[in-house]
């Protein structure tokens, strides 16, 4: 499905230059469930953004379905984001003059989706979150979990081709934070969603089936998770960790 190629980003000018991206490469299998770790300054963000098309590669390419996204004309750009690609952010981006149920129909609504068939959408959706008795409130009147299961929802809502979630875990408790984790196991095993995860922390990382190492701008190492149990991969994941930072409480 997606095709990372030699990627390099930079930042600044000729007298100051930095190389926040070194030629990243790897491919992620549609219903991968990818996560991304590393430190702060990595290069984890910057990679994630450059998948999303929030920010252009200064080399390389990426592909998503074999097209090439640094090559759409800029008006076909933001069709692309709303029908191929679903964003989960830590601090949610719900509109609060939105229902939760408007919230989730959004890029159904933009793409001029008949009425009826945005509701049974996002009724069938929220179901599959079991988040439908909320559908009615606004964002300040649920929490925190039920808000990042109501962003998951709009970003599969339109049967986006990739799920890309920017430490989707951060603003929630403990608690909350193994909810989310377990539905978006649900959403990748269950409803087919592939998902790129950006995460510091590595009981999140544990969830998905491999893990991205980045140092330097450049993938230090990978795991895979194969048949092995979660609290087996959690405990490889920190050895790694421990590798690549020295000190696992800065990473994780």
């Amino acid at each position: 499905m997606l095709q990372v190629r030699n990627i390099e980003k930079y930042y600044g000018n000729k007298n100051n230059v930095t190389k926040a991206l070194d030629r990243v490469s790897f491919d992620v299998a549609d219903g991968e469930f990818i996560a991304i770790m590393g430190a702060s300054g990595s290069g984890k963000t910057t990679l994630l953004n450059c998948i999303s098309t929030i920010d252009s590669v200064s080399a390389g390419a990426v592909l998503l379905d074999g097209d090439n996204i640094a090559e759409l004309p800029s008006g076909e750009l933001a069709r692309f984001r709303r029908e191929r690609l679903g964003f989960v952010f830590q601090d949610f981006n719900l509109l609060d003059t939105l229902t939760v149920e408007e919230n989730i129909g959004l890029a159904l609504s933009l793409n001029h989706t008949d009425p009826a068939a945005v509701r049974r959408r996002v009724e069938e959706m929220a179901g599959k979150l079991e988040i439908t008795d909320i559908l009615g409130k606004f964002p300040y009147q649920i929490s925190g979990g039920q808000k990042q299961r109501a962003a998951c929802a709009r970003a599969m809502v339109a049967g986006q081709s990739l799920l890309l979630a920017d430490e989707p875990t951060g603003a929630l408790d403990s608690r909350a934070s193994k909810n989310l984790l377990e539905i978006l196991t649900r959403m990748n095993r269950a409803m087919g969603a592939t998902i790129l995860m950006v995460t510091h922390d590595a009981y999140s990382a544990s969830y998905a089936g491999r893990v991205l190492f980045l140092k330097d701008g450049r993938i230090f190492n990978e795991l895979f998770k194969g048949e092995r149990t979660r609290p087996v991969f959690y405990h490889e994941i920190l050895e790694v960790l421990a590798v690549l930072g020295g000190d696992v409480s800065d990473v994780i």
